[in-house]
């Protein structure tokens, strides 16, 4: 199959740039300059910003001590309660203290949405809201069992539920869009939804109060003189980045821009991120990104397949290439590659893509000759089923693989 002349491409836009690290040579370009809608092909960017800025561990809270006080404030960690991720040191922190506990929420200007996201998709786990210091990954997991019995997690919010046994309806879980009022239509069936709740610095106190079984006061002054002087570590970084980037997490990408910021300049403001990578890391990309969010939910986010290719051998000069495709998506194995690009020896390790009508890959590429090739392959505007699309995308990419 021909990229150029291919039906499955032909009324669509799409690029394709491949690159031999090893010859330091463009081995084929196709609109390799032209900008896609690159999806969670934006994560590649925020995992970069990470690598380059956090460090080994991720930063939980900053706190100080004064007399019988420990005042806390977040710092953008998503892993307290996380049930995605190994177990925060943050709450055995709390939990030992015999302090008394105070929780100082720092300066957010951030919507508690990205810039160019779509409003209606508030209800949905893949749209969680941003803030200073998450907790449960600011999400309510709701499971009806075999028995049609309902259990929730954190069960703080049991008492704003409202619950409909209505069989002819389809089940589900919805919100009201400006509270945590949640209606369940339960069906007949056993599952499990995921939906986000609206946040605020006193539901997540709420929850903290309720899982520790101790009493925490939000103040917004500190003591005279008094600096936020310590930094408490939660998990590895690592952690997290596999879990963003194998299962495209798009609540942990915007938690690692806001995170970032807040390092280098004690603001958790992902603009001040992503201005910083710009200005430090990425002035050598060969067509300037238009980048605005961490996890590519955003259509104004614009990249190119070339940009892309040089961003991914950015990252591979990070980190040793076993420790990198172990945190990536790999073909036929894990992630949100499972299904795809299957083969008895896997060969695409990578990020995907996808937002309505726009879906791209880009990673690393391991031919049969053993060479390890860099490539983005990106879609935007196209109105067949994406299944279609990235058949006549493996088709391609197998070629490539089987050819160099």
């Amino acid at each position: 199959m021909d990229l150029e002349t291919s039906s499955i491409f032909k009324q669509s836009f799409s690029g394709l740039a491949i690159y031999d690290p090893q010859e330091d040579k463009m081995l084929y370009q196709y609109n390799a300059h032209k900008y896609f809608t690159p999806a969670s092909n934006t994560k590649l960017f925020t995992f970069y910003t990470g690598l380059k800025i956090l460090g080994d561990s991720v930063p939980a809270l900053k706190y100080l001590k004064k007399n019988d006080s420990l005042i806390f404030k977040g710092t953008g960690d998503p892993s307290l309660l996380n049930p995605d991720l190994p177990e925060s040191e943050v709450l055995k922190f709390l939990s030992d203290t015999k302090a008394d506990l105070y929780y100082y929420p720092p300066l957010f200007t951030e919507k508690y949405f990205g810039p160019g996201w779509s409003w209606d998709d508030y209800n949905y786990a893949y749209s969680v809201e941003r803030s200073v210091m998450p907790v449960y990954a600011n999400r309510v997991i709701f499971e009806i069992d075999n028995k049609n019995a309902l259990h929730l997690r954190p069960a703080i919010f049991k008492d704003s539920i409202s619950i409909y046994n209505d069989y002819e309806r389809r089940p589900g879980i919805t919100r009201h869009i400006s509270s945590n009022s949640f209606k369940i239509y339960k069906g007949k069936e056993e599952y499990i939804r995921e939906v986000p709740f609206k946040y605020s610095d006193r539901t997540m106190v709420a929850i903290l109060q309720d899982t520790l079984n101790k009493k925490i006061e939000i103040i917004h002054e500190i003591p005279d003189g008094a600096e936020f002087e310590k930094t408490l570590y939660s998990i590895p970084t690592d952690s997290i980045y596999k879990r963003m980037m194998e299962e495209s997490d798009n609540f942990i990408a915007e938690q690692i821009l806001l995170m970032t910021a807040d390092k280098i300049s004690d603001t958790l403001k992902a603009e001040i991120a992503i201005d910083y990578m710009k200005e430090n890391y990425l002035k050598d990309l060969p067509d300037e990104p238009v980048w605005v969010d961490g996890s590519g939910l955003s259509r104004y986010n614009l990249f190119t397949p070339h940009t892309m290719v040089k961003l991914i051998e950015k990252i591979s000069e990070e980190l040793p290439q076993e420790r990198l495709f172990n945190m990536l998506a790999t073909g036929g194995k894990s992630g949100t590659l499972k299904n795809y690009y299957k083969a008895d020896t896997p060969y695409i390790f990578a990020k995907t893509g996808t937002l309505s009508n726009n879906h791209s890959l880009s990673g690393f590429l391991k031919t049969r000759s053993g060479k390890i090739l860099i490539f983005s392959f990106m879609n935007s505007n196209y109105t067949i089923p994406t299944s279609k699309l990235k058949e006549g995308m493996e088709i391609i990419l197998e070629n490539i693989r089987d050819n160099y």
